[in-house]
């Protein structure tokens, strides 16, 4: 399996506005490249690119969403590496070939497929393959 690069890092922050003012200045930026709301995933995000990287500020838009219970378990702090891959079912495959656990299947967003590594087998790390051809560089 090829990773063709970091796609991005996640931060679970309690209150997104306020981890705003933290993280922008450190960044030089003045606002995010790209803000959303992920209903499925439970999620309202602040994107800032660097370079080709993106650097995701999360906050949990319910009370049992899964930012939520990171932070409850282990505090703010970082919470996913994403692995960009040219496609997520492949890198599934190969993966679980070699005895990678899941959770849960491949899971669409905007015009890609992501799936999440359990951290279990992944030195406590929870990791995301995703095959977002549109990520990457950006202001």
């Amino acid at each position: 399996m090829k990773v063709n690069r970091v796609d991005h890092i996640c931060i679970a922050v309690k209150n997104l506005e306020d981890a705003r003012k933290v993280w922008e200045p450190l960044m030089g930026k003045d606002k995010p490249d790209d803000e959303y709301i992920d209903e499925p995933e439970k999620i309202k995000v602040a994107r800032y690119y660097i370079g080709e990287v993106g650097f995701e500020l999360m906050e949990s838009t319910t009370p049992d969403g899964d930012v939520a219970k990171h932070i409850e378990r282990r505090g703010e702090g970082v919470m996913l590496v994403s692995f960009n891959v040219d496609k997520t079912r492949d890198a599934m495959d190969e993966l679980s070939d070699k005895g990678y656990k899941f959770i849960g299947g491949a899971r669409k967003f905007r015009d890609c497929e992501f799936a999440f590594v359990h951290p279990k087998g992944s030195t406590g790390v929870l990791l995301e393959f995703i095959d977002d051809k549109t990520s990457g560089a950006r202001k």
